[in-house]
């Protein structure tokens, strides 16, 4: 189901994303996130030994990736000629899709991330749920990521407008939100009506909650 086509510079389509680019939609996430300070900080990122936070960061990554499709969250693919190359995946503040989570998530995670890796990330998620009580109904964007191929073409923003149409359809979310840690990603999200709601810390690692209300 298409959400979004764009013309120019190419044939661009946002749509829902199919079962068979689950993977590399898996990759493209493991990409845009190797980096990200919270979850260097909680999976235990080492300067001389990555293998072991890697292969922590790909368990994570898969086991969301399961949790969001099998509760029908919004996974937001934009293609071209077929090709996957931007990866959104949302979810509904009012969905069970939550900070407790299933309890075969939490075991799954458990044993491949840890006991203490997967309490961390659940309170995280608890946190900005909880920073984000007030603001009634609305879709979080809990990861978004686009192909190093074709990084710096717009791709990004133009994933952000399916997002947008996304809320505007929507018979009850009425905003998009998403948690960020670094000044690029800031002013890339203000650049697009983004505006910083509330400074939030983890671990020592602080970072802001944005909010852009459906036009």
């Amino acid at each position: 189901m298409s959400i979004l086509t764009v013309a120019e510079p190419e044939t661009l389509s946002v749509q829902y994303l199919s079962a068979e680019d689950i993977s590399t939609a898996a990759s493209l996430i493991y990409q845009a996130y190797h980096d990200d300070p919270v979850l260097q900080n909680v999976l235990g990122f080492q300067q001389d030994n990555p293998s072991k936070y890697e292969t922590k960061l790909r368990a994570l990554v898969r086991e969301e990736l399961a949790s969001f499709w099998q509760e029908k969250q919004p996974l937001i693919g934009l293609y071209s000629q077929s090709r996957l190359k931007a990866i959104a995946c949302v979810f509904d503040s009012a969905s069970e899709l939550q900070a407790e989570r299933y309890w075969h998530w939490r075991l799954k995670l458990m044993l491949s991330a840890g006991y203490l890796q997967t309490n961390q990330l659940i309170e995280k998620e608890r946190t900005i749920r909880e920073a984000l009580s007030s603001k009634g109904h609305y879709l979080f964007l809990a990861f978004i990521a686009v192909d190093p191929h074709f990084q710096g073409q717009g791709l990004g923003r133009y994933l952000l407008r399916g997002l947008d149409d996304l809320v505007e359809s929507s018979n009850q979310a009425s905003a998009l939100a998403v948690f960020v840690t670094r000044s690029e990603q800031r002013e890339f999200f203000s650049s697009e009506g983004f505006e910083v709601f509330k400074a939030l810390s983890f671990n020592q690692v602080e970072g802001d909650l944005m909010f852009k209300a459906a036009n």
